[in-house]
């Protein structure tokens, strides 16, 4: 028996799971992605882009296309859709988890100050001109332009679309991982005096925390926001071992 499962990606941990189930044949999954990236990496899997209309639509796209298994691997940002999969949950009965990778923690030598909103963490850096790192993505710089007489670099994989009206703004396209010398490098050549990142967790852009602490850079961090109402995980083996059983499951007819 073939589980039909619904992995809502648009991070490193959905394409990797896309990527252990592309090839296991009593899986046949879908990976969905919101589309914000305008040249996302191939997938393994067959691939929807776009919302779903809310909890509801997601709930109907379930019970239509009869999902097996939901697999939550969305941002630690992406609050909203984690919030809707746990209340389409709830409504359908699916079988769901949540893979969700470990914050950050601190280091000796980090000097990080978190704050419970992007907004009041651009307030926080203050009147006097600085030169910023901005590592958020694309889609809320333009809070930044409530500070417009600090020197901006901004890093994103898209252009920053309208762009930003201020005068000190530099954007940079790429797309990590990066090495931790490259980031060290980034920061000097731009004389950076401070980071903002989110507290995203995780190996893939944690080089360019490991690049503050070296250089003593203050790093400030918009805190995750809380959890959805899922079973969490934090590893692919977990993930992995979860599928095993309800496929285990579906073949005795449970």
């Amino acid at each position: 028996m073939t589980l039909d499962i619904l992995i809502l990606g648009g991070t490193a941990e959905g394409r990797r799971l896309a990527e252990r189930l592309a090839a296991d044949r009593r899986f046949r999954a879908t990976l969905s992605l919101a589309g914000r990236t305008a040249d996302p990496l191939p997938l393994a899997v067959p691939a929807r882009f776009g919302g779903f209309g809310g909890e509801r639509g997601l709930a109907d796209y379930i019970a239509d296309k009869r999902i097996g298994a939901l697999v939550v691997a969305t941002h630690p940002f992406a609050a909203r859709i984690a919030v809707n999969a746990a209340a389409a949950v709830r409504s359908t009965g699916v079988p769901a988890l949540q893979w969700l990778r470990p914050a950050w923690e601190r280091q000796a030598g980090d000097d990080w100050h978190l704050f419970s909103s992007l907004e009041r963490l651009v307030d926080a850096i203050g009147e006097a001109p600085r030169r910023v790192f901005v590592t958020i993505g694309r889609q809320e710089a333009h809070a930044f332009e409530r500070a417009p007489q600090h020197h901006y670099l901004f890093r994103t994989i898209d252009p920053i679309d309208p762009p930003l009206a201020f005068p000190h703004a530099m954007v940079l396209l790429a797309r990590g991982p990066l090495a931790v010398e490259d980031e060290m490098r980034l920061m000097t050549e731009h004389g950076i005096e401070l980071l903002v990142a989110k507290m995203s967790g995780g190996a893939a852009t944690y080089a360019k925390i490991e690049a503050a602490r070296r250089l003593r850079l203050p790093v400030y961090l918009v805190d995750r926001p809380a959890p959805a109402d899922l079973a969490r995980v934090e590893t692919l083996a977990e993930v992995t071992e979860w599928l095993d059983q309800l496929a285990e499951r579906a073949e005795r007819g449970e």
